[in-house]
């Protein structure tokens, strides 16, 4: 019996320490762990996000928005955190903006936060997986944010970059001079973090016309730069091309459409008068023609004002007359060659038409200077009736300028043994007359019709006048003192000297020759009758 009970209490103590192995041997497997233990946050794993799926929100395209995510450390021992990889969905573009959990270690029960900066790059959904390492018994830890990105408008479609053009789309219009267009567009760095430019360019084709100049090289966040982009079209038609910016960002390029359409306008003949021109001066003239009318038989002359009216002063290069051979000459005074003229400014140009032959005068004028067009050219017109003989024209010796014209109380007149009157006398009263630029165009149709040794006579537009050698005569408003000489008459006056000639074909000498010439062959050919 004894050995019954002694059989028993063996058994059981055997199956006691069965029982008590096999817990002791279980308890070293994890799955007999208490539930969870393995999921991270649960139990003393280490570092455990307080919230794993995080809501993002809603993101406008284009914009960024910032989002926390909260860590704790449910370990016994403090956790100190390591690498963060972030995994953003394609249209959205992420970086950690806030790394509090890296600035020491954490101790047990204590929470630190990570930012992320999320931008929207095209409307639609958006998921980012964040993994990040730590010195906790898992060694790593999750984090899920998703939300959506909003379209803006017509935007639906497109594509956002960290670097934001003002404006996106580039259009010059219709051009129709062959000006050259200027215009900018801005680049901003619309993210948190510095954005380095490593190119600018533009693609296009070869005769569109578009250069692009710009000093960007790094933006700041929020910071902006100017790019200047011109179009100076070489053929007929639109003209497309896209401006091109490569960037450290996170889409690593933008870009900014060009267009514009080049229509010229068809070509009309030139204006005597161009179009004023900015920091141009403009030469314009008092007449748009220099007409000296029908019937033309003396010697006349016209004067015009050039008038600078640009806005900056301009220069004279120089003047003269398409034709050569018909009589027309220009005035030395007045507007001539290295004359500058300030705006508003004008000067006096004098044309003198001695006509050549018997017809109409087709000339021009051309006026070259350094303002606007550089050239200006004014018609000159006219119809001769007579010829005026250059034997009979004015020849000026010496000339001062400008010479005085006295009043009628300059000359006292008075009869003389001869029986004509005398010039002015000693006692004339003075008299401050007008100014004449040139005194040779007081003489202007003067003839002289009959000559001799000491007296001549002169006709004009006055009608005509009996000179006398070495005395005075007021003749276009000049007191002139007459020198009779053998070829013509001399006019001074001051240090102004002209020689009026006289054509010898016309004396009664030649006429008495010529008839009796004519006379003597009529006579013999009749008595050869």
């Amino acid at each position: 019996m004894r050995s019954h009970w002694f059989k028993y209490l063996c058994l059981l103590c055997t199956v006691l320490i069965l029982v008590v192995g096999s817990f002791s041997a279980y308890a070293q497997y994890p799955g007999f762990d208490a539930p969870g233990s393995r999921v991270s946050g649960r139990g003393a794993v280490g570092l455990v996000p307080v919230e794993s799926n995080i809501d993002g929100g809603s993101i406008p395209m284009g914009a960024s928005a910032q989002v926390v995510v909260l860590f704790r450390n449910e370990g016994a021992r403090p956790v100190e955190t390591g690498k963060i990889n972030l995994y953003p969905s394609s249209n959205v573009a992420a970086s950690i903006s806030l790394n509090q959990c890296s600035m020491e270690a954490l101790p047990s029960g204590a929470e630190c936060a990570i930012a992320i900066s999320v931008k929207g790059l095209q409307a639609g959904a958006w998921r980012l997986e964040m993994l990040m390492l730590h010195s906790g018994r898992t060694r790593l830890v999750t984090a899920t944010l998703s939300g959506s990105v909003d379209a803006n408008g017509d935007s639906a479609d497109k594509l956002s970059s960290d670097i934001e053009t003002i404006p996106n789309e580039l259009d010059f219009g219709s051009l129709a001079s062959g000006q050259a267009l200027v215009e900018s567009v801005i680049l901003r760095n619309i993210t948190s973090n510095p954005v380095k430019i490593s190119d600018l360019f533009i693609n296009s084709s070869a005769n569109s016309g578009y250069t692009v100049e710009a000093e960007c090289e790094e933006l700041q966040a929020g910071e902006a730069c100017i790019a200047t982009v011109t179009w100076s079209p070489q053929q007929k038609g639109p003209a497309t091309g896209v401006l091109v910016i490569k960037h450290s960002g996170a889409t690593g390029v933008a870009s900014v459409a060009l267009a514009g359409d080049y229509a010229p306008d068809d070509v009309d003949e030139a204006e005597i008068f161009p179009d004023a021109v900015p920091g141009k001066g403009l030469l314009v003239s008092s007449q748009i023609e220099v007409s000296f009318g029908n019937a033309v038989s003396s010697t006349s002359t016209i004067t015009v004002s050039l008038v600078n009216v640009g806005d900056s002063a301009l220069t004279l290069n120089g003047i003269k007359l398409s034709g050569s051979d018909n009589g027309l000459s220009v005035g030395a005074n007045g507007c001539a060659e290295g004359l500058v003229l300030e705006p508003i400014e004008a000067c006096p140009l004098t044309l003198t038409w001695s006509p050549a032959r018997v017809g109409a005068l087709l000339d021009d004028i051309q006026v070259s200077h350094d303002g606007a067009r550089g050239i200006l050219v004014i018609p000159v017109r006219g119809d001769a009736e007579e010829v005026v003989s250059q034997n009979q024209k004015a020849i000026v010796l010496t000339t001062s300028s400008p010479t005085r014209v006295i009043g009628r109380d300059d000359v006292t007149s008075k009869p003389n043994n001869t029986g004509h009157k005398s010039g002015a006398t000693q006692g004339a009263r003075a008299y401050k007359a007008p100014i004449v630029a040139n005194a040779a165009s007081a003489l202007d149709g003067l003839k002289i019709t009959s000559f001799a040794a000491t007296r001549a006579i002169v006709n004009g537009p006055g009608g005509s006048r009996l000179i006398y050698d070495n005395e005075q005569i007021m003749l276009g408003g000049v007191v002139w003192d007459v020198n009779i000489q053998r070829n013509g008459i001399e006019f001074s006056n001051g240090a102004d000297r002209i020689l009026l000639l006289f054509d010898r074909s016309l004396s009664s000498l030649n006429r008495i020759t010529g008839q009796s010439s004519q006379s003597a062959a009529s006579g013999g050919s009749n008595s050869k009758n």
